[in-house]
């Protein structure tokens, strides 16, 4: 007995099967992250942005060190699995994704002032993390009147050495002299002395290993400030720092749009409105 099967029939039951086999999802949209170590900030951005992405979206996680090369190979292990949108925690993690694509739409968070980056574009759109930097060295100087600054950044981190800019300019309205302290793969704590308090800025490698910061600032008996939240649970003392539920919804939102149809172009890039502010003495 031969028995004929219309292949147009057949297409249809397979599709009907895929949609009630429990947890499978047909014609999933697939959304891929980049999210620098395992820095308590960009996990706070995270969670709100997957609490608002909804679950008909399959996410791929990339957790790279934070180190050029690690965020190369995040960017192309993300640009090679076909994401519909790559979304970014960091200046550094963007502007790796930013040399190996320029079709695939990005958005990002947690960048510190991205249009001096010239982040946005055709293919990319987020929200600014920028803070007022005076007003963190002014609280800083408040707990404990400083002349010399140990400011914490990273040669390899662009947005880093914008913030030294930044707080080299309110030297002569508050009073002090920056030290800079660069650095690499790791934190010389021995190294940080000298000063009379430390500021850490967004730099990815400072707060992967902020407690070895704030153990050498007790050495010193200094304070300590940060520009990036979630260093205050390891002892920072002030820390000014854009709301990750902020940015994290910013960015579910700005998904949602390019997931339905929207390009990266036609949404600009949002400024951050909530400023989380925590002092502790």
């Amino acid at each position: 007995m031969v028995i004929k099967i219309n292949l147009h029939v057949m297409c249809i039951v397979l599709f009907v099967m895929l949609l009630i086999i429990p947890g499978h999802t047909a014609f999933a949209k697939t959304v891929g992250v980049m999210m620098t170590a395992d820095i308590q900030y960009y996990r706070d951005i995270h969670k709100a942005f997957i609490d608002g992405l909804g679950k008909d979206v399959e996410v791929v996680l990339q957790k790279p060190m934070p180190d050029p090369m690690s965020w190369t190979n995040a960017a192309r292990k993300l640009t090679g699995i076909g994401a519909n949108v790559i979304v970014s925690y960091g200046a550094p993690a963007t502007l790796s994704l930013l040399k190996e694509t320029s079709d695939i739409p990005i958005v990002f968070g947690g960048v510190y002032d991205p249009e001096s980056m010239s982040m946005t574009g055709k293919n990319a759109t987020g929200i600014s993390s920028t803070v007022p930097v005076e007003k963190v060295l002014k609280a800083l100087s408040e707990i404990s009147k400083f002349s010399k600054l140990g400011i914490i950044f990273s040669k390899s981190e662009k947005d880093t050495i914008i913030q030294v800019r930044d707080i080299k300019k309110s030297e002569g309205s508050i009073g002090f002299e920056s030290v800079l302290f660069s650095v690499t793969d790791k934190v010389n704590k021995d190294g940080l002395k000298g000063v009379n308090a430390f500021i850490v800025t967004t730099c990815a490698v400072g707060m992967d290993n902020v407690k070895d910061i704030v153990e050498a600032a007790r050495r010193e008996k200094v304070p300590t400030a940060a520009l990036m939240g979630g260093g205050e649970n390891s002892g920072i003392m002030v820390t000014f720092s854009a709301s990750p539920e902020e940015q994290g919804a910013a960015i579910s939102e700005m998904v949602k749009k390019i997931l339905g149809g929207a390009k990266p172009s036609e949404i600009p890039l949002k400024q951050t409105k909530k400023i989380d502010i925590v002092i502790k003495q």
